[in-house]
Formats: structure tokens, sequence, C-alpha cells
């Protein structure tokens, strides 16, 4: 198969005002968000902006990876697609992620793979790199666990930070740079795109691999979801509730009766391992 690589003028073509507007809106509620996690208040002391700007610009470096793998991807299967969207919120965080609109139909259950994963694997990438750069300059400090949040470690993140920061002692926690904590995030959130539902991006893996059992399997998961947020975290509660409300079904590709190609097996298997080493079973503790 033949991929002619997009010329820029055609991508800038696909680039709106609303594109634009919303990319600067995100970028200043992370911004916000980041001068926040330092204690600084953005409406008295606007001008130390520039504290802000290593969360906020990393974790806009990890969305906008997984969302222009998404894209290009889309493009090298002739399905078109949008530039990304991002959606500014006023959170901890400064945004609620970023997505792209399909706009064609995806052709083989090869192509919806590539795409589906795609976005995951690159955001991933990014992650891991901001989560080692961060540690790197992360340390162990003493802390008041009577208020504030806690965060959960993954298998991945806890093997990285035991090894980068070291083991913290009675009474004492690893204090992440906004850097590693956007890495945080990005692992975080790659890992439940990754959750094989509905039509998050590990359902459409999902769908590729075992569309027959697509349906049973992401009812199953949305149980599992809400089981955890009775004994674990109350927040899978709302996620499972979130992935009802958007539908467990997956529709069908064009041509559903072709087969996937043999080598996207090794794909899935190395989302399936991401999702592995990146889920968080409690990723927030609040104390009171």
């Amino acid at each position: 198969m033949v991929y002619n690589v997009p010329h820029t003028n055609s991508i800038l073509k696909g680039l709106t005002p609303l594109h634009v507007i919303l990319f600067i809106a995100t970028l200043c509620t992370t911004l916000i968000a980041g001068m926040l996690q330092k204690d600084i208040n953005p409406l008295s002391e606007p001008w130390r902006f520039y504290e802000g700007l290593p969360f906020a610009l990393t974790l806009l470096a990890i969305l906008m990876a997984h969302e222009l793998a998404h894209y290009f991807t889309s493009l090298r299967h002739r399905t078109t697609a949008t530039l990304p969207y991002f959606i500014p919120a006023p959170s901890l965080i400064g945004t609620f992620g970023a997505f792209i609109k399909m706009k064609s139909p995806i052709t083989t259950r090869t192509a919806l793979l590539d795409i589906g994963a795609s976005g995951p694997i690159a955001g991933f990438a990014v992650s891991l790199v901001a989560a080692i750069g961060g540690l790197f300059y992360s340390g162990i400090s003493m802390v008041n666990y009577k208020a504030g949040m806690a965060l959960g470690d993954s298998l991945l993140f806890s093997f990285l930070a035991g090894v980068i920061v070291g083991t913290p002692g009675e009474g004492q926690d690893i204090i992440l740079t906004p850097v590693a904590f956007a890495g945080w995030l990005g692992l975080f959130v790659t890992s439940l795109n990754l959750i094989p539902i509905g039509q998050l991006d590990g359902g459409h893996i999902l769908y590729s691999v075992a569309n027959a059992r697509h349906g049973w399997i992401s009812k199953g998961l949305v149980v599992c979801l809400g089981l955890m947020g009775l004994v674990s975290w109350e927040g899978w509660l709302f996620w499972a509730a979130l992935m009802l409300v958007l539908g467990l079904k997956h529709p069908p590709v064009l041509f559903n009766e072709l087969p996937l190609e043999p080598s996207r097996r090794k794909t899935a298997a190395i989302a399936l391992l991401i999702l592995i080493i990146t889920f968080v079973p409690v990723p927030f503790k609040f104390m009171e």
C-alpha cells in the first residue's frame, strides 16, 4: 500500500479558528493549574506565569502526541479525521483532554487497530520520557498526611520512582516535580484509554481482535469497574457510569469480513502490556 505523506498546506487547511481558540484556552487553563500547584495566585502574581509552564507544556505535549498519532494513522489508512480539539477545564490539571473526530468510515479491522493503538502508544512514550525526566528532579521529603492528596502508583511508576528517587522512609514520600506529575497523569490517562470497553481506544483494539466477543467483554468490565468503585476508589463508579452513557456497542468497520492482519496481534499485545503496567487501582487518596 502506498502512503502519500500529507503536505503541510493540506494539514493547515484543516486547522480552524475553533482549534486555535481551544488550544490557547487549554494552554491558559493548564498554565493556571501549574501555577496553583506551586501555590502561586494567578490573579495577584500573574508575572510568575512562567513557573506553570513546565507542567502545562509537558501535559499538552502528551495530549498532542496521543491525538496526532491517531490523526496521522487515520490518514495512512485513508480515513478522514480532524485535527485535535483540546478541552480546557477549570480543574486541578486544567483540561479534560483532547480528541479528534472521524469524518469517514474506518475500512478494516487492521485499520481500526492501528488507529486505536497508535494514540495510547505515542502518548505512553512521551509520558514515559516526562516521568523519567521529572523523577530525576523529584525528591523525598517528610509529609503531613492530615490534609492534601496522595497519588497512587502503577507498576511502572512505582518501579521508576524506586530506581530513580529511592524508597521513602517512615513519614516520608516522594514529592513530584510538575513535569513528573504531568508524566504520571499521562500514564494514568493512557491506562484509562486502553481499558477495553465500548469505543475507548482499548475498545477499538478489542473489537479488532475479537469483535464477536466485544459486547459481553465490555459489559463484564463495566461490572468490574463498578465493583472496584465500591471497594477501592469511588471514581471507578463514575467511569463505569460514563461508559454506559457513551454506549458499549461498537460500530462495525466497512469491510468487517476482512480478517485482522496477524502482525497486528503483536500491537494488541503491546497495548495490553501498557495497560497492565500503567493501571492504578486507587489513583487518588484525599486526606482529611
